[in-house]
C-alpha cells in the first residue's frame, strides 16, 4: 500500500488549483482556473425521453452543472434531441454529456442531431473498439467531435482496461531489474490508456482545450495515487470520482475521503459522487453530497448550510434536531428561487443549537443562530443575528417564527439581482 501513496501530498490553500487547460462545455467553463464543477448522471432509460428529461431537470435544479446520459442504442441516440427540446420547454439549461461505449462511432454517424445536441462526448479507451478496429473507431468519434465542435472526456476505468495493453506492460515489467508490484503496473496501464488516447486525439486534430481526462478506480488510496501521477504528467482538465462509490454512508465516506485529499492538493476540475441510490430514492442525493463536499472545504458556496450540535444528555428533547432538519430543508427548497433573486445568499450561515454550553457562542458565529433550551434551562430560545442577540422566542411556534426570521433576513441582507 505504501507504493500507492509514495508521492507526498502537496500542501495547498483552499481554492489554489493545479494549472490546467480550460475547457468550455456548453455554458460551463471547466479547468483553466474556473471553480470545480459538479456533475451527475441519470439512471433512466434514455430511450424514454420524458422520464430522462424529468430526471435531468431534477438533477439540474438540485445544482448539477453538467449531466451525463447513457447513449447506448440507436433509439437512445434518436431520443437525445427530443430530451434537449423538452428541457428547453421546461426552462432547464444544463449541458448534456453523451456516455458512449462500444458503438459510439456508429451512433454519432447515424444520428447527427444527437451529435449536435450533446455538449460533450465521453468515451472509454478500454472499450471504444477492439483489435484492429480500436484505432479506427476511436478516430471516428474524435472526428465527430471535431466536426461538431464538441469537447471529449477520455475516461479510462480499471474495470475495463485494454487487456492487450495490460499484457504488454506486464511483459515489459517482467524484464525490469526491479519489477513493479501488480498495483503499480495496473496504475501505469490506466494512466497510459488515458494519456496515449489524449495524445492520439490531438494528432487527429482535437484541440487540447477540448480534452478532459479521468482515470477511475473504486479504491480510495488507489484513486489518490493515480490522480497524483496523472496530475504530475499532464495539464489536461481532470474529472474526479470513484467509479463505484457504493450506497449510503459508505459511498459518501469513500468519495469524501478520496476527493477531499485531491481537491486540497489542487487536483480536479469536475467531480462526480457516484452513489448507489436507495431503492426508489432520489438521484439528486449525489449532487447534494458533491456540493456539500466543496462547500465544507471552502472551495465553493451553493446553499446555506446549518451548523447543529449532535446532542448529548443535556438535550434529550428532539426539538432542536427537528428544527435543524426543518431549517435545512427550507433553505434547500427556497434556493432555486433565492439563487435567481438574491445575490450572495448561498453564503448565508445558520446555526441551530441545543443548549447553553455552546449554543450562544456558535449562534454568534453564524449570520442567524438560535440556542434552544436544554434540560433544566429556562424555556426560552435566544436568537442571534450577525453576532448580536436580537430577540428571544418562546412558546409553540418557535420553528415557524425562526423560519420567518431567516426569510426576512434574506430579503433585507442580500441584493436583488438585476438591480
Amino acid at each position: 500500500m505504501s507504493e500507492l501513496v509514495s508521492q507526498k501530498p502537496r500542501p495547498a490553500e483552499p481554492g489554489s488549483r493545479r494549472p490546467s487547460v480550460g475547457v468550455t462545455i456548453g455554458r460551463v467553463r471547466v479547468g483553466g482556473g474556473a471553480p470545480v464543477v459538479v456533475q451527475s448522471m441519470t439512471n433512466t432509460d434514455t430511450e424514454d425521453a420524458a422520464s430522462t428529461a424529468k430526471q435531468i431537470a431534477e438533477l439540474a435544479r438540485a445544482g448539477s452543472e453538467l449531466v451525463r446520459i447513457t447513449v447506448n442504442t440507436p433509439a437512445a441516440a434518436a431520443a437525445v434531441p427530443r430530451i434537449a427540446e423538452r428541457l428547453a420547454m421546461m426552462g432547464v439549461d444544463v449541458p448534456l454529456i453523451g456516455d458512449f461505449h462500444y458503438n459510439g462511432h456508429q451512433l454519432l454517424e447515424a444520428e447527427p442531431a444527437c451529435a449536435q445536441a450533446l455538449a460533450k462526448y465521453r468515451i472509454n479507451p478500454g472499450n471504444v473498439g477492439f483489435g484492429k478496429k480500436k484505432d479506427s473507431q476511436f478516430s471516428a468519434i474524435i472526428e465527430k467531435a471535431i466536426q461538431y465542435g464538441k469537447p471529449v472526456r477520455i475516461g479510462a476505468n480499471w474495470g475495463s482496461l485494454d487487456q492487450s495493453m495490460v499484457a504488454a506492460l506486464m511483459d515489459e515489467n517482467a524484464k525490469r531489474a526491479e519489477p513493479w508490484d501488480a498495483a503499480h503496473v495496473a496504475r501505469e496501464a490506466l494512466l497510459r490508456s488515458a494519456l496515449d488516447s489524449a495524445a492520439r486525439a490531438e494528432e487527429i486534430g482535437l484541440p487540447r482545450e477540448r480534452i478532459i481526462l479521468s482515470c477511475k478506480v473504486s479504491g480510495v488510496q488507489e484513486l489518490i495515487a493515480v490522480y497524483r501521477d496523472l496530475a504530475a504528467r499532464c495539464d489536461y482538465a481532470l474529472h474526479l470520482g470513484l467509479t463505484e462509490a457504493g450506497m449510503g454512508s459508505k459511498g459518501i465516506t469513500a468519495s469524501s475521503a478520496a476527493l477531499a485529499v485531491l481537491l486540497q492538493e489542487g487536483i480536479g476540475d469536475t467531480i462526480r459522487i457516484s452513489l448507489t441510490p436507495e431503492p426508489g430514492g432520489s438521484r439528486s442525493g449525489e449532487v447534494i453530497v458533491a456540493q456539500e463536499l466543496l462547500q465544507t472545504m471552502g472551495l465553493r458556496s451553493f446553499t446555506p448550510l446549518v451548523t447543529a450540535c449532535p446532542g448529548c444528555g443535556r438535550t434529550t428533547s428532539e426539538f432542536f434536531q427537528v428544527l435543524a432538519k426543518t431549517v435545512q430543508e427550507h433553505v434547500r427548497e427556497q434556493m432555486p428561487l433565492w439563487r435567481v433573486k438574491y445575490d450572495g445568499v448561498e453564503n448565508l450561515t445558520l446555526a441551530v443549537m441545543g443548549c447553553i454550553v455552546n449554543g450562544p457562542g456558535e449562534s454568534k458565529h453564524a449570520n442567524i443562530g438560535i440556542s434552544l433550551p436544554g434540560n433544566g434551562e429556562a424555556p426560552a430560545a435566544p436568537v442571534f443575528i450577525d453576532g448580536e442577540k436580537a430577540m428571544t422566542l418562546r412558546g409553540e411556534h418557535i420553528a415557524s417564527e425562526f423560519i420567518g426570521i431567516i426569510d426576512g433576513y434574506v430579503e433585507r441582507r442580500y441584493a436583488v439581482r438585476g438591480t
